[in-house]
C-alpha cells in the first residue's frame, strides 16, 4: 500500500533559502546536508518513508529531524555542542606543532614534512596534517613573488589601467609583447595517441630544431591579435612589427602597452615614433609585465598549441602558431580587466613579516 503523506512543514522564505544552500553545499558536513534535504522534502509533503529512501536514512531519523525543526527551527539542525570524538591532544601540543612548523627545519632540509614534524613532536603524521589543515598551513607549497621597485610605479599603473578601463575615444589600444625563444621540440619516438582507458603518451626526451620569436599585438577592445614570427629579437624586428601594425591599423591613434625591454626604447624606434606621431607607447612598471594583457594570450597559445605539440622543423612550429592565430581571430574575445589602480597599488608595496630581517 502507498505510504500516507505526512503533514507538510511550513518554511519561511529565509528558511527555504538557507536550506537550499545547505543541500547544495560541498563543504558542509554530509550529515547537515542530509538534514537540509529531509526538511525540504518534508516541506513538499512527501511521506517519511519516501524521504528516508531518497536521502539514505531511516524513518526514525526523518522523524527526529522533523521534530527538531518544528521545535527549534534551523538551530535544531545544527550539531549539539560537544558532538563528535573529543580532542585527543591539548592546546599545548597544538601550539608546539605550530611553533615548530614556523621554525627552521632540520639541517639539510628546506621545509617540514608531516612525517618529519610528527617525529620531532612525538605525534602521528595524521595529527600533524589535521592541525595544519585547521590552521591553513601548507609547508609543502611555495609561491613566487616580486615587488616592483619602479619609481614611476603609481603613474605607470594608473596610466596602463586607465587605458584598459577607460580607453581614449576613437583610438585603438594594443597590448604588445614578444614571446621569445619558442622551442621547436620534436619527440625521439612517435606519440602514442589517446584511447579509452589510456592517456596520450610521449617520450620524456626530445629533439630541438631551433627557436623562433613571436611578436603579438592584442586589441584590448576586441581580442583580435596581430602576430608575426621572426628569427631574432632585436629592435630591427620590432620596427618591422610596428610597420606591420601600422598597415593593419592605417588610421586613427594607436596606443601600445609595452614592457621596459630595451628593444622598445631603442633610438631607432624612438626616431620612427617621431615620424609617426599617431603611435603612443605606455610602459608597464618594472617587474610587472603581468599587467600586459597579451601575456594572458601567450599563456593560452602555449597550452593549446605549443606545449603538447610535435614539430619536426622550424617551419612546422611557425605554421602551428599561425594556424592557432587564425583560429583565435575567427572567434576572438577581449579580456575583461577588473582591478582598479587603487586595488593594485594597495598590494604593490612589500610587507615584511614580523620577526624577519628586511
Amino acid at each position: 500500500m502507498p505510504h500516507a503523506a505526512a503533514p507538510a512543514l511550513r518554511l519561511s522564505s529565509d528558511q527555504r533559502t538557507r536550506l537550499e544552500l545547505w543541500a547544495r553545499s560541498r563543504t558542509l558536513p554530509q550529515r547537515q546536508v542530509q538534514r537540509a534535504k529531509v526538511i525540504l522534502l518534508a516541506a513538499e509533503g512527501h511521506a517519511n518513508t519516501t524521504i528516508g529512501r531518497q536521502v539514505g536514512c531511516s524513518k526514525p531519523t526523518v522523524l527526529l529531524w522533523r521534530q527538531r525543526f518544528v521545535s527549534r527551527g534551523l538551530d535544531g539542525l545544527e550539531d549539539a555542542p560537544g558532538r563528535g570524538r573529543p580532542c585527543a591532544h591539548g592546546e599545548d601540543l597544538v601550539e608546539r606543532v605550530l611553533s615548530t612548523t614556523m621554525s627552521a627545519p632540520p639541517p639539510g632540509y628546506t621545509h617540514w614534512s608531516s612525517r618529519r614534524l610528527a617525529s620531532a613532536c612525538g605525534v602521528s603524521a595524521t595529527t600533524v596534517r589535521r592541525i595544519w589543515r585547521d590552521h591553513r598551513l601548507q609547508p609543502h607549497r611555495s609561491r613566487s613573488f616580486k615587488f616592483s621597485q619602479d619609481p614611476q610605479l603609481e603613474a605607470e599603473v594608473t596610466d596602463v589601467v586607465g587605458l584598459y578601463l577607460h580607453p581614449p575615444e576613437k583610438a585603438v589600444v594594443l597590448a604588445v609583447d614578444e614571446k621569445t625563444q619558442v622551442e621547436t621540440l620534436d619527440r625521439t619516438q612517435p606519440v602514442r595517441p589517446m584511447r579509452p582507458g589510456q592517456v596520450e603518451r610521449r617520450t620524456h626526451d626530445d629533439l630541438r630544431h631551433g627557436t623562433t620569436t613571436l611578436f603579438a599585438a592584442l586589441d584590448v577592445a576586441t581580442g583580435n591579435v596581430t602576430g608575426r614570427c621572426y628569427a631574432r629579437h632585436r629592435h630591427e624586428e620590432f620596427l618591422r612589427f610596428l610597420q606591420l601594425v601600422a598597415r593593419r591599423y592605417p588610421r586613427g591613434q594607436i596606443h601600445f602597452v609595452l614592457d621596459n625591454y630595451a628593444t622598445h626604447k631603442h633610438p631607432e624606434v624612438q626616431e620612427w615614433l617621431c615620424r609617426h606621431p599617431r603611435f603612443h607607447l605606455h610602459f608597464t612598471p618594472t617587474s610587472a609585465s603581468w599587467m600586459n594583457q597579451v601575456e594572458g594570450w601567450f599563456a593560452i597559445l602555449h597550452r593549446a598549441a605549443i606545449r603538447r605539440g610535435v614539430f619536426h622543423n622550424l617551419a612546422a612550429l611557425r605554421t602551428a602558431i599561425e594556424r592557432f592565430l587564425n583560429a583565435w581571430n575567427d572567434n576572438c574575445h577581449p579580456f575583461a580587466w577588473v582591478k582598479t589602480p587603487e586595488q593594485i597599488l594597495a598590494k604593490a608595496n612589500p610587507r615584511v613579516p614580523s620577526g624577519s630581517v628586511p
